[in-house]
């Protein structure tokens, strides 16, 4: 009887935690859109757009190794809640500056800032907790559900944002924003962040200092190779990604003269493969052999990256190419969710409950310090050689780092029984032909 109302609990969770990401993502990119419009038509100056850029991603950096410390330590479910309740208060107090004075840069800067904190403590806690809130049967579900809200509202607020900004004022658009994160906070305070905890360590009652907690992490990763295999693989794709996200801009709008609307067309495409395959992990089976399917998504992804560089090889018609460019980016969306998802349920599984903040929040801080190096790194690159062979270059690598990181003996470690499967059929084949002989 208790564990069915447990599991009647996690299907609640289930259903609570994604629709409180679906309200969340989508009034924060809504807000974003507006912003990003505000701030270039109030100044005209890119400089000023990229600050606030820095703003968001400089702090994440910064804080994420303490964030995990504090996710470790404390109680996860106060830390969402109290970080989304900062979170409506920060877009409050630009409310009212908008109503006292006016939104001025400076408020929008310390906006972000706050932003940025709350959304990265967030974010770690509700990573971390993923194990506390569903049985482990429906992890895979969980994080399908979540990345479906995530595609589902980039794919829905650029849309309401357009057909909004410039019909009503930027304080409703800061009003939207509030009403959705207080529903969110509503939402996540119903929530038993513990249901299916492990934690060992007791919350808020610190053993060791925060730099003995913070060597201890990394001292933990040390110890699981297995983790520190796809921590890399996931890190090096981040930043070899960044050939698609600066070259495929670039590609498009400057050597193949896209119309705007066409250019957003593809943007959608890319949308769209992410939510329909996030649909079909949310309700098919739990990935048998998560490594090894992230590994052939990878060498996929790879290709695609390599594909784009096609139309500067070959001649193509407009049609044609926009076409091409749909498929794919649509290819390309499926792709990043049939490698992020079964990786994010390994990790979820892998990790133990009492070193996930840390060990998520290392993942963070190296990823967020990585992904500025791709973009400065390819945005140089760019400017000085032909950028299909960048694109193919980057492709090559991309593919041969993921085929020596997870070779086939690391497959083997991290699943035997495919191993043990696939020499049980070989001998199963082997008797049956001595049997018929």
């Amino acid at each position: 009887m208790k564990c069915s109302l447990k599991l009647r609990k996690a299907t609640y969770h289930l259903w609570t935690f994604t629709i409180s990401k679906l309200i969340s993502s989508f009034g924060s990119q809504v807000y974003s859109f507006a912003l990003s419009f505000y701030i270039l038509q109030a100044t005209g100056s890119a400089k000023s757009f990229a600050w606030n850029l820095i703003c968001n991603i400089l702090l994440r950096t910064l804080a994420a190794p303490f964030a995990g410390y504090i996710v470790d330590r404390y109680s996860r479910k106060m830390i969402a809640i109290t970080a989304q309740i900062t979170t409506t208060l920060a877009i409050g107090g630009l409310l009212v500056v908008s109503f006292t004075s006016g939104i001025s840069l400076i408020a929008i800067y310390i906006t972000s800032c706050i932003l940025s904190l709350t959304s990265m403590f967030s974010g770690v806690a509700f990573t971390s907790s993923i194990t506390g809130l569903v049985d482990e049967k429906r992890i895979q579900k969980a994080m399908s559900l979540n990345q479906m809200s995530i595609s589902f509202a980039a794919i829905a607020s650029p849309a309401v944002g357009g057909l909004l900004y410039g019909v009503i004022s930027m304080p409703v658009f800061l009003i939207i924003y509030m009403v959705a994160s207080s529903s969110a906070v509503i939402l996540e305070s119903t929530m038993n962040f513990n249901l299916f905890a492990k934690r060992k360590e007791v919350e808020g009652k610190p053993t060791e200092s925060m730099w003995q907690s913070m060597k201890a992490g990394v001292t933990y990763l040390k110890t699981q190779p297995l983790l520190m295999v796809m921590i890399w693989i996931a890190l090096l794709v981040n930043f070899f990604f960044g050939a698609f996200e600066v070259g495929y801009s670039f590609i498009l709008i400057e050597k193949m003269k896209i119309a705007s609307q066409h250019f957003g067309f593809t943007q959608g495409a890319f949308a769209l493969g992410m939510l329909l395959m996030s649909i079909y992990f949310s309700v098919r089976k739990e990935v048998k052999f998560p490594l090894l399917v992230s590994k052939r998504g990878i060498i996929v992804m790879g290709t695609i990256i390599g594909g784009i560089s096609l139309p500067l090889l070959i001649s193509m018609s407009y049609g044609t190419f926009f076409g091409y460019y749909i498929l794919l980016m649509f290819g390309l969306g499926t792709m990043i969710v049939i490698v992020n998802t079964p990786m994010q349920v390994m990790l979820q599984k892998q990790i133990d409950d009492d070193y996930k903040g840390r060990v998520f929040s290392i993942l963070e801080t190296m990823s967020m310090a990585l992904m500025p190096l791709g973009m400065v790194v390819y945005g140089f690159l760019y400017d000085v050689f032909p950028p299909q062979w960048i694109l193919l270059l980057s492709s090559a690598l991309l593919v041969g780092v993921v085929l020596v990181l997870a070779r086939p003996s690391v497959i083997r470690k991290a699943h035997p029984q495919l191993y043990q499967e696939k020499v049980g059929k070989e001998g199963a084949e082997a008797l049956s032909q001595i049997n018929g002989q």
